[in-house]
Order: C-alpha cells, then structure tokens, then sequence
C-alpha cells in the first residue's frame, strides 16, 4: 500500500482496518480498552460490526496482532486535532539584530537603545553587533564600553543572554525580553528617519556620497562620517522555531 507523508517527509504508516487486516487470527481490545482475548478475524470483524465500529489494527507486530474496536473516522478526527493544537502551541523565536559602531553619535545611540526596547517588548531576542573598522578592532574596549552602556540603559527590558564577544571584526552581545519588563510604552513608537526601514539599495540612493563599504557599515575617519557614522546599519532578523 502507499504511505502518505507528513510535510516533515517522514512516512505515515496507516493501521490495517476492517476488511484489509488479512491475518487469521487477532487479540482483541474492547473499545474501553478492555482485553477481550484471541478471536478469529471473522468473529472479530462480527463483533465490531455490532457494535457499529471498526476493527482497527493498533500492534501488528504483535503475535498475534493486537487490534481494536473503534470509531476510526472521529479516531482520525482527534488525531488532527491534536496535531493542529500542537502547531498552534509551538513557540516562535525571533532574532533581531541591531548594529552599531564605535563612533556612533548620542543621537544615532538613542534611535538605536529604543528599537532594541521595541525588540524585547515584542518578546523578541535582540543581537547587538559592535562592527570594527581598520585599526579599530585594536581598541575593543571602546565597542565594550558601548555595549555595556546599553545594556544598563535598557535593563529593565532585557536579560544578558550572551557577554559581549569579539569575533573577528564584530563583538556581539545577546540580549533576552526580561521576565519582569515594566507594562509603561514609553518607547514603543518613536518613529524617526534614522528609524524607518529601507529596502536594499535605499540607503544608497538616499546618500549617493558613500561608497558600498560606508553603506553597508564602514567608517572614515572624517567630521563628514562621524556626523553621520550610523547610516549604514541595516538591522535583521532571524526566525526559528521550537516546540
């Protein structure tokens, strides 16, 4: 017979029922759960059609076969229920990521502690992402210290998951929804230009001066960069799922 498969590609073997259980004999199982004991197939197939059930082979490995009288259209029925439930009951991890660089300005810092606040109201795991340039990986306490700012700036909100870590060119820090977050939306909307979200390519058009390496986050060391040293960030996310 086909197996159907479910949407993971694992097969689904479906029981035997009715006339297609082909053994001589079975061991019975009363609807209640029940032993009724080893009955001819025929007698078995008897009793269930009293009863307006079906027979249902639930161990055919068994020896000899176990099956079971049962409704096995509201069985099935059941079945997808639960199934759907569990779907419903999975747990949606989101992560969103949240770039900054050593020489960010205090205004462009506070665009960026507000959208992180956003993040983890909206139960969302935040990754914070110190990019170096250049000779400024040799300085990572100040990336550090950034991180580290923060984070106390936005404690009320979060729970470190991961300490700040140098990874090559990037530190990175993960930060989780506290468990006790204040009920206040002081920060759920603050919507700025530095704060909109662009399509890929946008940043460029807007500020056609950078070069690629500026958009997509490089810094040059010039009072034109540094006025506007967080331009380039573009923040992402990445979803998984868990039971």
């Amino acid at each position: 017979m086909t197996q159907p498969r479910n949407t993971g590609g694992t097969p689904i073997t479906e029981p035997r029922v009715n006339e297609r259980i082909r053994v001589k004999r079975v061991r019975l199982i009363a609807p209640d759960g029940g032993q009724i004991g080893e009955k001819d197939i025929d007698e078995a197939r008897w009793l269930a059609a009293q009863l307006g059930l079906d027979l249902v082979e639930v161990a055919p490995d068994a020896r000899p076969p176990v099956v079971r009288m049962m409704d096995y259209g509201k069985y099935k029925y059941d079945l997808s229920v639960k199934a759907r439930e569990a779907r419903k009951n999975q747990t949606r991890t989101v992560i969103k990521e949240v770039q900054f660089r050593p020489k960010i300005g205090a205004s462009d810092f506070e665009v960026k502690r507000k959208r992180v606040v956003k993040f983890l109201r909206q139960g969302d795991k935040v990754k914070c992402t110190m990019r170096f340039r250049g000779r400024e990986v040799a300085h990572p306490e100040l990336g550090r210290d950034i991180l580290q700012r923060l984070y106390e700036q936005v404690e009320p909100y979060a729970e470190i998951e991961t300490m700040p870590r140098l990874d090559g060119r990037n530190m990175t820090m993960v930060l989780v929804p506290a468990s006790d977050m204040p009920k206040d939306d002081e920060f759920e909307s603050d919507a700025t230009e530095d704060d909109e979200e662009y399509a890929p390519g946008e940043r460029e058009a807007a500020d056609p001066v950078d070069s690629v390496d500026e958009v997509q986050g490089v810094d040059e060391v010039s009072e034109r960069e540094d006025a506007s040293a967080d331009v380039g960030d573009e923040d992402t996310d990445e979803v998984s799922e868990s039971e």
